[in-house]
């Protein structure tokens, strides 16, 4: 049953999609995980499933195809991982945001998609409604990283941070805001920290997204941990 969606646009209403909801694309190799995921996206009112995907080359032909806001995107999977679809759809600039999700908190592979432009990932077993929260997140722009996953991560692939060469175009108020946001810190909390009003720490974000090259605040979490402004 799960088979015929693969690849296939969501049409449950006559492919019909309002503008404010969120499509998604979910992308493992377990069908019922699949069916799972499908249904739990398809119970919520503001998002719609555009297509399902059984690996990594289904999922890029399919986000490639149908470019759905958001793609739940299992790390492990056959003919091509989870990662190499990252690099592949990075490569051609796609607008989908990638959360990955994996059954290992320690997967070697995470690291390595947030540097592919994934917003995130979460544990498979996280709470449903993390699950949604994560698609949510993204779809606006931000990243959601676990963080009891993702400081183990970054401890244990980031030996030897490696200054970011364009860390120097920083001000030095943009620098202090990127070291927040390598620590895991809301735009709130950076606020709080700097004594700056969210508007204007918005500004600086925005500013470093820029002149960083980076995609999201998952990037730049990374290159914050590779520029050694955050250690492990």
């Amino acid at each position: 049953m799960d088979t015929a969606w693969l690849c296939h646009c969501h049409t449950l209403q006559g492919g019909w999609n309002p503008m404010n909801e969120i499509s998604v694309l979910i992308a493992d190799d377990d069908a019922h995980i699949r069916t799972s995921l499908r249904l739990l996206v398809e119970d919520e009112p503001d998002m719609t499933v555009s297509a399902v995907a059984a690996d990594g080359s289904e999922a890029v032909d399919c986000i490639l195809k149908h470019q759905p806001h958001v793609a739940l995107m299992d790390v492990r999977m056959p003919r091509m991982t989870g990662l190499e679809a990252a690099a592949i759809l990075a490569a051609r600039q796609s607008s989908t945001r990638l959360v990955m999700l994996t059954t290992f908190d320690m997967d070697d592979y995470v690291y390595q998609s947030l540097r592919h432009g994934a917003s995130g990932f979460l544990l498979k077993n996280a709470p449903l409604p993390d699950i949604l929260k994560a698609i949510r997140t993204a779809h606006e722009g931000n990243a959601l990283l676990a963080p009891e996953v993702t400081r183990r991560l970054i401890d244990r692939f980031t030996l030897r941070p490696a200054a970011h060469h364009r860390l120097s175009e920083l001000t030095v108020r943009e620098r202090e805001t990127l070291t927040l946001i390598g620590q895991g810190a809301s735009n709130s909390e950076i606020a709080t920290a700097l004594f700056l009003t969210r508007t204007t720490v918005r500004t600086y974000v925005s500013r470093i997204l820029t002149k960083l090259g980076a995609r999201d605040r998952a990037q730049l979490v990374v290159i914050a941990y590779e520029g050694g402004l955050v250690g492990p």
